[in-house]
Protein backbone atom coordinates (compact mmCIF):
# COMPACT_ATOMS: atom_id res chain seq x y z
CA UNK A 1 0.00 0.00 0.00
CA UNK A 2 1.39 3.54 -0.94
CA UNK A 3 1.35 6.32 1.62
CA UNK A 4 -1.17 8.84 1.00
CA UNK A 5 0.86 11.64 0.03
CA UNK A 6 1.69 9.07 -3.48
CA UNK A 7 -2.04 7.40 -3.38
CA UNK A 8 -2.54 6.04 -6.55
CA UNK A 9 -5.94 7.02 -8.08
CA UNK A 10 -5.54 4.72 -11.03
CA UNK A 11 -3.16 3.83 -13.55
CA UNK A 12 -4.29 4.82 -17.10
CA UNK A 13 -1.38 2.75 -19.14
CA UNK A 14 -3.94 0.91 -21.41
CA UNK A 15 -3.90 0.52 -25.35
CA UNK A 16 -5.56 3.02 -27.60
CA UNK A 17 -8.73 0.81 -28.33
CA UNK A 18 -9.30 0.89 -24.62
CA UNK A 19 -8.83 4.50 -24.25
CA UNK A 20 -11.15 5.61 -27.37
CA UNK A 21 -13.91 7.92 -25.96
CA UNK A 22 -12.77 7.77 -22.42
CA UNK A 23 -12.35 10.98 -20.50
CA UNK A 24 -11.80 11.44 -16.70
CA UNK A 25 -13.80 14.12 -15.52
CA UNK A 26 -12.85 16.94 -13.16
CA UNK A 27 -14.06 19.67 -11.18
CA UNK A 28 -12.68 23.19 -11.27
CA UNK A 29 -14.79 26.58 -9.94
CA UNK A 30 -17.87 24.02 -9.89
CA UNK A 31 -17.46 23.33 -13.95
CA UNK A 32 -16.74 20.18 -15.20
CA UNK A 33 -14.03 19.27 -17.13
CA UNK A 34 -13.07 16.71 -19.15
CA UNK A 35 -9.61 15.30 -20.52
CA UNK A 36 -8.61 12.45 -22.86
CA UNK A 37 -7.94 9.53 -20.52
CA UNK A 38 -4.79 8.96 -23.11
CA UNK A 39 -3.05 12.20 -21.97
CA UNK A 40 -3.31 10.72 -17.58
CA UNK A 41 -0.72 9.08 -16.24
CA UNK A 42 -1.71 9.08 -12.49
CA UNK A 43 -3.86 10.82 -10.46
CA UNK A 44 -1.97 11.94 -6.75
CA UNK A 45 -3.04 13.39 -3.61
CA UNK A 46 -1.59 17.01 -2.83
CA UNK A 47 1.53 17.01 -1.80
CA UNK A 48 4.29 19.28 -0.67
CA UNK A 49 4.95 21.60 -3.77
CA UNK A 50 8.14 23.59 -4.16
CA UNK A 51 8.50 26.77 -5.28
CA UNK A 52 10.22 27.58 -8.30
CA UNK A 53 11.51 31.54 -8.49
CA UNK A 54 10.18 33.13 -11.92
CA UNK A 55 7.63 30.95 -12.46
CA UNK A 56 4.18 32.45 -14.04
CA UNK A 57 1.64 32.48 -10.98
CA UNK A 58 -0.50 29.63 -12.07
CA UNK A 59 2.90 27.59 -11.60
CA UNK A 60 3.29 26.45 -8.30
CA UNK A 61 6.28 24.65 -8.44
CA UNK A 62 7.16 21.21 -8.86
CA UNK A 63 6.91 18.21 -6.93
CA UNK A 64 9.21 15.34 -6.62
CA UNK A 65 7.23 12.02 -7.74
CA UNK A 66 9.20 8.90 -6.61
CA UNK A 67 12.31 10.81 -8.21
CA UNK A 68 10.60 12.34 -11.06
CA UNK A 69 10.75 16.13 -10.57
CA UNK A 70 7.55 17.38 -11.96
CA UNK A 71 6.30 21.16 -12.50
CA UNK A 72 2.44 21.66 -11.48
CA UNK A 73 0.30 23.95 -12.75
CA UNK A 74 -2.95 25.18 -10.86
CA UNK A 75 -5.69 25.20 -13.42
CA UNK A 76 -7.93 27.51 -11.27
CA UNK A 77 -5.55 29.69 -11.05
CA UNK A 78 -4.51 29.29 -15.45
CA UNK A 79 -8.46 29.90 -16.30
CA UNK A 80 -8.28 32.91 -13.79
CA UNK A 81 -10.61 32.12 -11.20
CA UNK A 82 -10.19 32.93 -8.08
CA UNK A 83 -7.29 31.05 -5.85
CA UNK A 84 -8.69 28.96 -3.08
CA UNK A 85 -7.22 26.22 -0.59
CA UNK A 86 -6.37 23.03 -1.25
CA UNK A 87 -8.47 20.43 0.93
CA UNK A 88 -8.75 16.25 0.87
CA UNK A 89 -10.52 16.69 -2.63
CA UNK A 90 -7.65 18.44 -4.51
CA UNK A 91 -5.59 16.19 -6.54
CA UNK A 92 -2.82 16.33 -9.17
CA UNK A 93 -3.59 15.31 -12.26
CA UNK A 94 -0.14 14.24 -14.02
CA UNK A 95 0.12 14.08 -17.34
CA UNK A 96 2.46 13.60 -20.36
CA UNK A 97 2.87 15.98 -23.01
CA UNK A 98 5.47 15.57 -25.45
CA UNK A 99 7.58 13.71 -23.22
CA UNK A 100 7.34 15.78 -19.98
CA UNK A 101 5.41 15.17 -17.41
CA UNK A 102 3.30 17.97 -16.39
CA UNK A 103 0.99 17.85 -13.10
CA UNK A 104 -2.24 19.86 -13.61
CA UNK A 105 -3.35 20.72 -9.48
CA UNK A 106 -7.83 20.21 -9.76
CA UNK A 107 -10.79 20.98 -7.05
CA UNK A 108 -11.69 17.10 -6.91
CA UNK A 109 -11.17 14.48 -9.59
CA UNK A 110 -14.75 13.37 -10.45
CA UNK A 111 -15.21 9.91 -12.86
CA UNK A 112 -13.69 8.26 -15.97
CA UNK A 113 -16.66 8.08 -18.72
CA UNK A 114 -17.19 7.35 -22.36
CA UNK A 115 -18.61 10.40 -24.11
CA UNK A 116 -18.58 9.66 -27.52
CA UNK A 117 -18.40 11.65 -30.97
CA UNK A 118 -22.22 12.23 -31.10
CA UNK A 119 -22.44 13.78 -28.08
CA UNK A 120 -19.63 16.62 -28.41
CA UNK A 121 -20.48 20.23 -30.05
CA UNK A 122 -17.55 22.62 -30.92
CA UNK A 123 -17.40 25.13 -28.70
CA UNK A 124 -18.91 28.61 -29.42
CA UNK A 125 -16.84 30.64 -31.49
CA UNK A 126 -15.48 34.00 -29.43
CA UNK A 127 -13.27 35.73 -32.34
CA UNK A 128 -9.71 35.13 -31.49
CA UNK A 129 -10.41 34.34 -27.91
CA UNK A 130 -7.39 32.24 -26.57
CA UNK A 131 -9.88 29.59 -24.67
CA UNK A 132 -10.95 28.30 -28.18
CA UNK A 133 -7.54 27.14 -28.17
CA UNK A 134 -7.65 24.63 -25.39
CA UNK A 135 -10.80 23.97 -25.40
CA UNK A 136 -12.06 21.63 -27.94
CA UNK A 137 -15.54 20.46 -27.30
CA UNK A 138 -18.63 20.62 -25.09
CA UNK A 139 -19.95 17.19 -24.27
CA UNK A 140 -23.79 16.87 -23.39
CA UNK A 141 -24.68 14.56 -21.16
CA UNK A 142 -27.66 13.04 -19.37
CA UNK A 143 -27.37 15.39 -16.30
CA UNK A 144 -24.28 17.37 -16.85
CA UNK A 145 -22.17 19.46 -19.57
CA UNK A 146 -18.87 18.88 -19.70
CA UNK A 147 -15.95 21.16 -21.21
CA UNK A 148 -13.31 18.93 -22.77
CA UNK A 149 -10.22 20.56 -22.88
CA UNK A 150 -6.90 19.84 -24.94
CA UNK A 151 -3.94 19.61 -21.50
CA UNK A 152 -1.49 20.26 -24.94
CA UNK A 153 -2.79 23.78 -25.83
CA UNK A 154 -3.73 25.17 -22.54
CA UNK A 155 0.25 26.06 -21.70
CA UNK A 156 1.15 27.86 -24.95
CA UNK A 157 5.19 27.01 -27.00
CA UNK A 158 6.84 29.70 -24.37
CA UNK A 159 5.02 28.75 -21.10
CA UNK A 160 5.67 24.95 -21.76
CA UNK A 161 9.27 25.95 -22.57
CA UNK A 162 9.56 27.95 -18.90
CA UNK A 163 8.15 25.07 -16.90
CA UNK A 164 9.79 22.05 -18.26
CA UNK A 165 13.07 23.61 -18.26
CA UNK A 166 14.07 22.16 -15.01
CA UNK A 167 17.57 20.44 -14.51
Amino acid sequence: MQDKDNMLYGDFDLDEDTLKDKYLTFYTDKQLFGISIADVVQIVGMQEITAVPEFPHYARGVINLRGTIIPIIDVRLRLKKEEIAYDERTCIIVTNIDGSFIGFIVDSVNEVINIYKDDISSPPQMGNDYVNTYITGIAKLTNDIVLLIDLKRILNEKELGLITNIE
